[in-house]
């Protein structure tokens, strides 16, 4: 297996979201501001790399009838000291993200990649599935929750998620006649998803189309 490739997938030919179109229920609600973005995806790494690798080293003692209830069980335990940690350290983030911290227990791309990467794989090309897919996924949130506050407030900013009075940076892009509020409320999510949903099929058809051809000339 081609360690690399398989790393990589998940950021565009496999990309959980917008390829995938897994997880989209914390997706389309927390990409509001780069500060939950961030934050999720950090959380969403962690539990997917941790899950990955447990699942991968009990996978040939995992009796086949339980697996799904031994892997809820494993990414339910990781999520919740995840949801520990941001409380004791981030509450405003904890705060923010609210009930979607512990969602990620059902989140598809966790149970997924469990199901069809973990249980199959040894612990190396687990966790490095659990990272690609990770990156995936946070750059993806990343991407919409800039769109999405840059429209709606004219401006992209990040805040110290330790200490939410300390702004990290805060960058005027649009002017205020020119903000669009509505893309802070869901149809402004499901908008800029199916956007850029568009746009990566677009691109993916067009690679496509292009392999197809140098084939066809190679022939």
């Amino acid at each position: 297996m081609n360690r690399l490739k398989s790393f990589t997938a998940g950021f565009l030919r496999e990309n959980p979201v917008f390829s995938l179109y897994l997880g989209l229920c914390s997706t389309l609600a927390i990409t509001t501001t780069l500060n939950n973005a961030i934050g999720m995806g950090v959380a969403v790494i962690v539990v997917l790399v941790l899950s990955n690798v447990i699942i991968s080293l009990i996978r040939n003692i995992t009796p086949a009838e339980i697996r799904i209830p031994v892997y809820i069980v494993i990414i339910a335990s990781l999520v919740k000291i995840i949801q520990m940690v941001i409380k004791a350290y981030t509450p405003s983030l904890d705060s923010a993200l609210g009930v979607f911290i512990p969602l990620i227990v059902v989140n598809c791309i966790i149970l997924g990649r469990a199901e069809a990467f973990a249980s199959k794989h040894n612990v190396l090309d687990s966790a490095l599935d659990g990272i690609g897919m990770g990156i995936g996924y946070t750059l993806s949130i990343i991407v919409m929750s800039a769109i999405r506050q840059i429209l709606a407030t004219g401006y992209i900013s990040f805040d110290n998620p330790f200490d939410v009075t300390q702004n990290i940076f805060q960058i005027q892009i649009l002017p205020e006649d020119f903000i669009i509020s509505i893309f802070s409320s869901p149809f402004g999510a499901f908008c800029t998803f199916a956007c850029l949903a568009a746009g990566l099929a677009a691109y993916k058809n067009h690679l496509s189309e292009k392999e197809k051809k140098q084939n066809k000339e190679a022939k």
